[in-house]
Parts: structure tokens; sequence; C-alpha cells
């Protein structure tokens, strides 16, 4: 089952509520985005701790509903 991208833009919005979130399906099949997200969390971290903290917020969907996901950080 897929995930559409309200879905994961909320997920992330929750654990993450100041982030300016944009997601792209990048083929159409509700499998494949990008996601490109500006926290003020992100300040201070490395971009892989920025990107763990996107991960953790997905709640352990990715690699199940969540195939792919392109993800760009950045710290506002």
């Amino acid at each position: 089952m897929a995930m559409d991208p309200q879905s994961i833009e909320r997920m992330i919005k929750e654990a993450l509520p100041d982030a300016t979130v944009q997601i792209d399906d990048l083929r159409g099949d509700g499998d494949h985005y990008a996601a490109y997200v500006v926290s003020s969390a992100f300040k201070g971290l490395s971009r892989i701790q920025q990107h763990q903290l996107v991960y953790r917020a997905l709640q352990g969907r990715m690699g199940n509903e969540l195939h792919a996901l392109a993800l760009q950080t950045a710290a506002e």
C-alpha cells in the first residue's frame, strides 16, 4: 500500500511543527517521492541527523508503505 503526499507532509509537520515541507511524486506511482524539508530543528545538526529526524517522523513507514524518498533538508 502506497502513501499519499499529504500523509507524508502531515507526519513530518506533526514531528517538526515549524517545518516547511514540499513533497513531489517523482513517478506518479505514489511510491517514489522527493521531500524538501526546512526546519529550525535542524540547526546545528549534521545532514545525517537531519534526515534521521525526518525518517523518525515517518514512524517506520520507510521501506514499507513508502518505498523511496529522496530527501533534502536545510536549517531555517
